[in-house]
Parts: C-alpha cells; structure tokens; sequence
C-alpha cells in the first residue's frame, strides 16, 4: 500500500477533471481514477449534440485559460457561445485534451470498492492495488444511475437496452426500434436510429413532446433580458436562482429543495433535434405502458391512455430513453458499512453545503448533490461553483493538517 493520500477522486468526467485541476493549482495532494470522458465517448449517441450551449459546456480550471472556446479556436472547430449546438464529439475531445493538459496525474483505473478505515478510506482499484486516501469526492456523474422502468427490466438485454447501452445505432439497421421517454434522451436515440436508417417510434406518457425554443438573435433585447434572463442553465428567473444561489438553495426547507430538483427544467429535447424527428417518425403521446412481454421473436407492449384505452405495438427491440436516477444502491463500489453510513432521502446522499455526506471525508458532486444544492448540479455547467467551493474546502483542511503536523514536530509557527 502507498502512503496515505489527502484526496482520491472517484470519476474523470467534467467534475472529477474540473476539481482536480482547482486541487492541483491549490497544492492539494490528491489521486484521482478513473476513463477520462467514458460516459460522453460511449454512453451518448454518436452525432448528438449538447443541449446546453456552449459557454455552459465547458470544464473548469481557475484561470479560465483552457475554456471550450479556446479549444475550438485552437482546433479550427465551429464554436458559439449561444446558438450552435455543439458535437458531443467535440465535447468529448475537449475534455480528454482538458485532462491531458491540466490533470496529467489521472490514472486511468476504475474503482471496484471503497471501505471506511480507523485514519478514512480505502480504496480498491480494479487491477487490485489499494489506495488509501484520508478524504474521498464521488464524482460518477450519471454512468451508474441509468433508470429503466420496472416493466421493461425484466425482459432480455437481446430485446430491450437503456440508451447508454448505445453509441453507434447502425446494427438497427432496418429493423423497428421503438423508443420510450418524453426528453431529449428519448429524443437524441430516435434521431440516431434515423440517421441508421432504422424504423423508429416514440412512446411517452405526456401528451405533448416538448422541444426548446431555439435561441433568438444576439444581443438581446433589454426587456427581453428582464423578462428572461440567460443562464448556464437556460433562460428565466427561476434557473438564474439555481444558478446563482446553490447555498440559498441549500438552506431550504428539505421538501421545497426536493421539489424544485425535481420539477425545474423537466423532461424537453434540443430545439435542433426537431427537425430530424417531425414528420418522419411516429410520436405516440400520453399513453402509459402497461406490460412488456416477448412472443414469436418480437415486443410486445401494452399501452393505455389517459381514457383507458388499450392498445398494443409489436416491435423488434425496445430503447428505455427514460433518462436517469439518482440512487446510492446502485453504487455497488461502496461497501455496506460506508453504504449504511451515508444519511439520505429518496435514495440520495443529504450533503452538506460543502458537498459532505455524513460520513466525514466523504462528498458527493454532480447529480448526487442535485437535492442538496439544487439543480445546478445536474448539467456540466454546475462543475464550475462546485470545483471552486469544495477545492477551497479541501485546501483549508489540508492546512490545518499542516499546521497541527507542523506544531507536534514542535517547531515554532
């Protein structure tokens, strides 16, 4: 076993890489583990675009000095603040390139257990080395928590799949996917299965799919500004809120807080995504899905509407565009004494303002902390207030552990 380290990082996705690097200016000793980006490079469609737009898709470092712009401008790739949606291979080339320059130190290995330990934690790593480390951030972003509704999980994987089970769509070639969600996920898989050239239907139980508005022309007016500010989480006053009060967020009463994470900014697709969609594929609205079974080599499902009315499509495979959940359980990493420890509600970690759980050492970030410091926390642009608050955190406890060291070897400070 090496020495004890001050932080191990679990996740090298924009909040892993983005609070490594604030470490690293800081002089925070640190390791960090993990597939620079995996989720982006192969849990996403191939040819989707960010939803968010692009000075929100960036990763964070202090100085600001490597942004998405500048990456851009140096790889002589289409960028704009506002209004181009950008590659998600883009984005995924830039966050490798953002780790390659600014946390040089990752170490590209998965983490298989973390246990508590008498001095913190220790961590085990998939070729077996164990690390042991006095303080540890979860930043997994959403790779664990793909939801797939119970009705669906039971079938087999050969005829239903969640959609980050996917990232080329090709071998759907001629055949008839249908796809179940009412968001961009649903949305994003649906576009890929055109472009595969594959029969592609929707299914969702809203009874209007909801695309976003496309961006108006630059600058904005003054009243319009007024109306509907913009953010990194898109227009209005209730996201300006959510992106400039994280802590005022916090200090909301626990019931509030769980419904704003819930509600704000639900379910809708890119406004860039509806023109591949309208027109040439069936949308199959407000309708609830029943039951699933599989007979003669083909999907069976049951749906009912709002009136009651059943009715059944036949398919040859089934996409779960049904997004993701939060859910401790399905971090199969922790073992049950840490799992056991963690203080939560509706299976999330209940954080401090700092992003510390209740096991002390432990923080959770990205969509993890989205109950406890709003939904900020679920899009890469929250990685910014978050690699800013708990680095500097980190830095002070790092401090007093040098100052208490310093005196007990009874030097004078």
């Amino acid at each position: 076993m090496r020495p004890t380290v001050d932080v191990a990082i679990i996740g090298a996705g924009p909040y892993g890489l983005s609070i490594a690097a604030h470490l690293s200016a800081l002089g925070v000793p640190f390791r960090i583990f993990g597939n620079p980006m995996q989720t982006w490079l192969t849990q996403m469609p191939q040819g989707m675009r960010l939803k968010s737009e692009g000075f929100a898709s960036t990763l964070y470092d202090p100085d600001s000095a490597f942004s998405l712009s500048k990456y851009c401008s140096q790889q002589g790739l289409p960028y704009a603040d506002v209004g181009f949606p950008i590659p998600i291979e883009t984005f995924a080339s830039y966050g490798q390139e953002f780790q390659r320059r600014l946390v040089p130190e990752l170490e590209d290995q998965l983490v298989v257990s973390l246990d508590r330990t008498a001095s913190g934690f220790q961590l085990k790593l998939q070729d077996g080395d164990v690390v042991a480390a006095r303080q540890v951030i979860v930043a997994v972003g959403i790779s664990h928590f793909q939801y797939v509704p119970p009705v669906l999980s039971g079938l087999p994987e050969e005829f239903v799949t969640h959609s980050s089970a996917h990232h080329t769509y090709d071998h759907f070639r001629g055949r008839e996917v249908t796809v179940i969600g009412g968001g961009s996920s649903a949305a994003d898989v649906a576009a890929a299965l055109v472009r595969a050239d594959a029969s592609a239907q929707i299914v969702a139980r809203k009874p209007v799919f909801r695309f976003h508005e496309p961006p108006g022309p630059l600058p904005r007016p003054l009243t319009e500004c007024l109306q509907s500010p913009m953010t990194g989480l898109g227009p209005g006053w209730r996201s300006l809120f959510c992106t400039s009060a994280p802590l005022v967020f916090h200090k909301m009463p626990q019931k509030l807080r769980l419904e704003i994470a819930r509600r704000h900014l639900g379910p809708a697709a890119g406004w860039f995504v509806k023109s591949q969609l309208e027109g040439r594929i069936p949308f199959h609205l407000g309708l609830q899905l029943d039951q699933a079974k599989v007979e003669n080599g083909r999907v069976h499902l049951q749906l009912v509407s709002v009136d009651g009315v059943t009715r059944t499509i036949q398919t040859d495979h089934v996409i779960a565009g049904t997004g993701y959940r939060v859910d401790l359980q399905r971090l199969k990493f922790l073992s049950p004494a840490v799992q056991s420890g963690i203080r939560s509600v509706e299976n999330t970690p209940i954080l401090s303002s700092n992003f510390e759980s209740s096991i002390p050492g432990l923080f959770f970030v990205g969509a993890a902390s989205a109950n406890s410091l709003g939904p900020l926390a679920r899009f890469a642009f929250g990685a910014g207030f978050t690699a800013r608050r708990l680095s500097r955190r980190l830095a002070k406890s790092a401090s007093r552990k040098l100052v208490r060291g310093v005196s007990m070897a009874g030097i004078e400070i």
